[in-house]
């Protein structure tokens, strides 16, 4: 494990020097919000920012992506077969990413890497990818801590993690891709004084509490699913699909074809689950035809079903971006509160 110090200006110099070897993401504020961008010459990345609007999940697995190509044209000989379309597997470096981000790919992976089915995508851009993280004690209200998200100083999904001294950054290697990105980061050797500054650091007294979930695991699926408390969730949702779309850990999808003229696409673009057409069968038949029934299902999924598949805490990392965004006030919380609390 290696540490080094950095000034808050030679941060922004250090990201630079990544692009010899590495995509380099990095926060900057677009309008009114901050995203992650690829480091272009002239960009100014705002290591100061609180929370992007929309989530770095994109940057493993794209909001719309080609997965295969193919032709119909009968002249050609490989027509009708379908061929993978390229893909940028290169290096790349998400620097300045927060830990709940971070850890929302963790999340992600069990349903993208398992024993039983593979996606070869997200498997080889999560490998290439290298998270470099800041560790700063300035969680919002909306947000909340869960067992996938203890506070600002939770680094489990970091490979580097930068804590904000003031003044200053130490950055400290987690991992292996941590270590070879750290070592081309450059630096200044850290003092005794600051790697203890660092041990000292705990979160803030006022940051948000946890959403309560101790009790979920133990609930039975059939009484919750039952509970006549969805109708009161889903009274004012809109199903305008806000939460999924902002949400770290969602990955429903959809694969539609393309063609123009004789060449065609198979894509795959983010879908939601709270959309009527996400389960429309080809026969007519809707499984979830009703609001009350998508709502239930986003909440059960991430909630209830997901901690009892993988036991890995719930599907979910505390971001409270659902909560900012949504138009009718839905709060994960107080679901969370209300699904804990259920008794039959």
């Amino acid at each position: 494990m290696t540490t080094k110090s950095f000034t808050k200006d030679a941060l922004i110099k250090a990201a630079d020097g990544l692009r010899k070897s590495y995509r380099v993401f990095v926060p900057v504020k677009v309008g009114k919000f901050h995203e992650f961008k690829l480091f272009e010459d002239g960009d100014k990345p705002d290591f100061e920012y609180r929370k992007t609007r929309k989530s770095p999940k994109g940057l493993i697995f794209p909001q719309s992506e080609r997965m295969l190509e193919y032709s119909i044209d009968e002249h050609k000989p490989d027509h009708h077969i379908m061929k993978e379309s390229p893909k940028d597997y290169s290096p790349q470096v998400v620097f300045g990413i927060r830990p709940y981000d971070a850890m929302s790919f963790k999340v992600m992976d069990v349903n993208f890497d398992t024993e039983d089915y593979k996606d070869p995508w997200w498997i080889k851009r999560y490998a290439a990818t290298t998270l470099v993280g800041i560790c700063r004690n300035d969680l919002d209200s909306k947000m909340f801590a869960t067992e996938n998200f203890s506070g600002p100083y939770d680094i489990r999904g970091l490979d580097v993690a930068l804590y904000d001294l003031g003044d200053k950054y130490i950055a400290k290697s987690l991992t292996e891709k941590g270590e070879k990105a750290l070592a081309a980061m450059g630096g200044n050797d850290v003092s005794a004084a600051e790697l203890a500054a660092i041990e000292k650091l705990t979160p803030d007294t006022n940051a948000p509490q946890a959403a309560p979930t101790d009790k979920i695991k133990e609930k039975v699926v059939n009484d919750l699913f039952d509970s006549t408390m969805w109708e009161d969730i889903a009274n004012g949702c809109i199903n305008c699909g806000a939460c999924t779309f902002l949400c770290p850990t969602c990955w429903c999808f959809d694969i539609q074809d393309e063609i123009h003229k004789r060449e065609g696409d198979r894509l795959r673009i983010w879908d939601s689950c709270m959309f009527p057409l996400y389960t429309l069968h080809a026969s007519g038949h809707n499984p979830r035809g009703k609001k009350v029934q998508r709502v239930r299902n986003r909440f059960m999924h991430k909630i209830k079903y997901y901690l009892d598949k993988y036991e890995k805490g719930i599907m979910c990392v505390g971001c409270g971006r659902c909560v900012e965004a949504c138009p009718v006030n839905i709060d994960i919380r107080r679901v969370c509160e209300l699904m804990n609390n259920f008794t039959k």
